[in-house]
């Protein structure tokens, strides 16, 4: 199954790439049309293609959720094997400042952060970064509050092994399983958060796509051309699917360690 969703989600996002229709592409003689043999997810209220919408808006947020996933672990992972293996007043602060930001709903967050800062691809990535190291962090700490015990890391002590070695070369390879399966998870969380802030119109603005801004553009036609609303939410739906998918095949030939 996973890779039937694979294979809509690759095939709608190149649409862009392959399709005759521009995503701005305006004509007022096709407007509201229901899938057809010229447009086979039909147009939407200024007679722009769907297909082609929706490609750029899945490669959006696709980027999106890629990039929000490697900022977010690029800040949270360093920070949780640091903390969990010196532990100490390191550790005490790091988790004192996590309970801070989980103390508050993530996307009430985010919209917070959103409106201070302003609408725009930018601040939403800088939003959705600020707010989702704490994943990452918590878990790597937790990894390596399991392993920095275990008799390999007691081994590479005895040798006089560093404590960036150490890390980078027996306990990161032991923990990088689990927070492969944290990575997915981001990458799918940043694409919802980053649908959700543009369909209450503090994220990605129009006349840019993103999955936010059909659905909430479609939203008003409803009644007329639902096309508007239900293709882009199975495409969502069909992203988050596959990923998830993804991880649950990682996540079982994973090794559990050394």
């Amino acid at each position: 199954m996973a890779w039937l969703l694979w294979s809509v989600v690759l095939t709608l996002a190149t649409a862009p790439w392959w399709w005759p229709h521009g995503a701005a592409t305006i004509d007022l003689a096709q407007l509201l049309l229901p899938p057809n043999a010229t447009h086979w997810l039909g147009t939407d209220e200024l007679g722009r293609d769907v297909l082609v919408r929706l490609g750029a808006a899945l490669q959006l947020g696709l980027f999106v959720g890629v990039v929000t996933a490697v900022g977010t672990a690029l800040i949270g992972v360093p920070l949780g094997l640091l903390a969990g293996y010196w532990r100490g007043p390191v550790d005490v602060v790091l988790q004192r400042v996590m309970d801070i930001v989980l103390a508050f709903p993530g996307l009430l967050l985010a919209i917070a952060l959103a409106a201070v800062l302003g609408p725009g691809l930018n601040n939403v990535l800088f939003a959705l970064i600020v707010l989702g190291w704490v994943g990452f962090a918590r878990l790597a700490r937790a990894q390596v509050l399991s392993l920095r015990e275990q008799d390999f890391v007691t081994a590479a002590r005895l040798q006089g092994v560093g404590v960036l070695t150490l890390l980078w070369r027996h306990l990161w390879p032991n923990a990088a399983p689990a927070l492969r399966v944290e990575f997915a998870f981001a990458v799918t969380g940043a694409m919802l958060a980053e649908a959700a802030l543009s369909f209450l119109g503090m994220g990605v603005q129009p006349p840019t796509p993103s999955l936010g801004n059909l659905l909430r553009e479609g939203g008003r036609y409803m009644l007329v051309a639902p096309h508007l609303v239900i293709i882009p939410a199975l495409a969502l739906m069909a992203v988050v699917l596959a990923v998830m998918g993804r991880v649950e095949k990682t996540g079982a030939a994973s090794p559990c360690g050394r």
